[in-house]
């Protein structure tokens, strides 16, 4: 087990792959540069994990998982820059099928196949993101359940959604194999 705490990082701060960005400048840049931390800090709380590690579940009564999240953040990005920015409306939502509760959910133990597909998915929908919004002025005006919303705020939702979740991988990833931080 690793050494929880600090001490027990992934990465040697200059290798950390979030710092190769540096410094942003101007609302896009922070934006986006903000969002993308948080998707490759996803991806570092699944790292060197086998399924039914990924598969645990958090704490009681919590259905909660590290492939979970992954699971559920593919539908979120699905969600918000297909279906509201695009107005995609009309394309089924990911796991929306009874009791998978919005992906934390699926049949039987979760095994290569599961876990594979489960990235695949979300890495379609953040390449699909990004184009999106490489394409669409952050002043643009969508509508969320009848209310006019600007790009910029929904970017910012996805930050907070994306930072919300990465704090409970932290702590499921540090249950699992003592690793904390990074």
């Amino acid at each position: 087990m690793a050494n929880p705490g600090y001490d027990g990082m992934w990465l040697p701060q200059d290798q950390d792959p979030r710092a190769e960005a540096g410094a942003t400048r101007g609302e896009r840049d922070t934006l986006v540069g903000y969002l993308e931390v948080y998707r490759t800090t996803l991806e570092l709380k699944c790292q060197e994990l086998t399924p039914t590690q990924l598969g645990t579940r958090s704490v009681p009564p919590s259905n909660m998982s590290l492939l979970g999240l992954v699971r559920h953040m593919a539908r979120v990005e699905q969600s918000w820059f297909r279906r509201v920015i695009e107005d995609q409306m009309d394309i089924a939502r990911l796991f929306q099928e009874e009791g998978s509760d919005a992906g934390f959910n699926w049949p039987g133990e979760p095994d290569e196949a599961l876990v594979a597909e489960a990235w695949e998915l979300w890495r379609a929908e953040v390449v699909h993101a990004r184009d999106v919004l490489r394409q669409t002025d952050l002043d643009a005006v969508v509508d969320v359940h009848g209310d006019p919303t600007e790009v910029r705020d929904i970017i910012v939702h996805m930050v907070e959604e994306y930072a919300r979740h990465c704090g409970h991988a932290d702590l499921i990833r540090e249950c699992i194999d003592g690793r904390a931080g990074q």
